[in-house]
């Protein structure tokens, strides 16, 4: 009989993961190793070896780490589900001329959902994953009933709380961070003392699982064959004039805030600042007309709070890697939150994940819908 039960640990093969296993091991846990096929890279088209968490060496390095220290590990093949909620959510996002957010939509429909199926099955009670960030149940006073939060890791660098606002309570009451609470580089130390060498020296990658090469509108181009002759040739057009300056591949193959990669000579740096679906214009401008003030962000997972009766004051992030900006935000409808920030942000993207803190808290988040300029200029 295990000490704390048993649990399922998602393992993709890497430091993070395997490590997460290995202190669950530690502290007592029966510990059920699982890793999830999602993609066949040679299935795409591309032509770069396949790696990451869905390649062969990945399996079988946490396979290894399973089998070393006695614990039983499976593989679970959830490729036709990730193929039909990511990569056509991915594919379709693209096509109405918004820029997804694949692991975001990754975590909260796939990997929570496929994993607790799983551990129902195995009659695992909680579930587990690398991720670093904490959760906690929410008991101060003033406390929204005992909500399940999610809140930063330690480690700034490696925090991943940006990505898991879209879990739900229930998931978030059955799951186990072990890594919120530590660096990276107690991580690699912890990986060195246990022997595990080849996990230390293992590269990350940050790349999209399913695009290897980064190469998106490849992927695309392969995913979608009559797509590049339905939108080729539309206009670039300056967002201060109108005047239409070029002509670009598609509306599909651009995102707010590009600058490189358009194919367009104009003497001086432009940047996406739209993308206009139905007249299949791409709108150009300075770096200063990619500031906004504001966004409307829709299909809402709140975690701290199940509702925002009053404007909250907080710190919001429109992308992963940003900082966060100070906001007003007000919930206007049971799906829908206006956002104003207190200085300009630039490069808002419609279908990226607008994510609310309060502190280190998550207060939850959405989908970005449109930002906007509080004032005409």
């Amino acid at each position: 009989m295990s000490k704390h039960g048993r649990i399922l640990v998602a393992m993709s093969g890497g430091i993070d993961s395997s490590l997460a296993a290995v202190m669950l091991h530690d502290e007592g846990y029966e510990v059920i190793g699982m890793t999830m096929k999602t993609w066949d890279y040679a299935s795409s088209g591309g032509t770069k070896k396949e790696t990451g968490c869905c390649s062969l060496d990945s399996i079988n390095d946490a396979r290894n780490i399973a089998v070393s220290l006695g614990f039983p590990h499976y593989i679970l093949d959830i490729r036709n589900e990730f193929g039909d909620a990511v990569i056509d959510y991915f594919t379709g996002e693209y096509i109405e001329g918004r820029t997804p957010n694949p692991c975001v939509m990754c975590n909260t429909h796939i990997k929570w959902d496929a994993l607790l199926r799983r551990a129902d099955r195995l009659d695992c009670e909680f579930i587990a994953t690398g991720h670093y960030a904490h959760i906690r149940q929410d008991d101060s006073p003033g406390a929204s009933n005992g909500r399940y939060v999610i809140s930063k890791g330690v480690d700034t660098l490696k925090d991943q709380s940006y990505v898991l606002w879209g879990v739900s309570q229930e998931s978030l009451a059955r799951t186990k961070l072990p890594l919120g609470h530590l660096r990276k580089t107690e991580i690699r130390e912890m990986a060195t003392e246990r022997g595990f060498v080849e996990l230390v020296t293992k590269s990350e990658s940050y790349e999209i699982c399913f695009v290897p090469d980064n190469d998106y509108r490849g992927f695309l181009k392969r995913r979608v064959p009559t797509l590049e002759a339905e939108v080729a040739g539309g206009n670039f057009v300056m967002e201060s004039t109108g005047k239409v300056v070029g002509k670009h591949e598609g509306y599909p193959f651009y995102t707010i805030g590009q600058r490189k990669g358009l194919g367009i000579a104009l003497g001086h740096p432009v940047f996406v600042t739209e993308i206009r679906k139905d007249t299949n214009e791409v709108v150009l401008g300075l770096d200063t007309s990619l500031y906004r003030d504001g966004m409307t962000v829709s299909r809402l997972n709140l975690q701290k709070y199940s509702s925002l009766d009053a404007p909250l004051e907080t710190v919001t992030k429109v992308r992963y890697k940003d900082a966060g900006t100070p906001a007003l935000i007000t919930q206007t409808g049971p799906d829908l939150i206006d956002v104003h920030f207190a200085e300009g942000v630039s490069a808002i993207a419609p279908g990226q994940a607008a994510v609310f803190y309060e502190g280190n808290d998550v207060i939850g988040g959405g989908w970005i819908m449109k930002s906007y300029k509080q004032t005409k200029e």
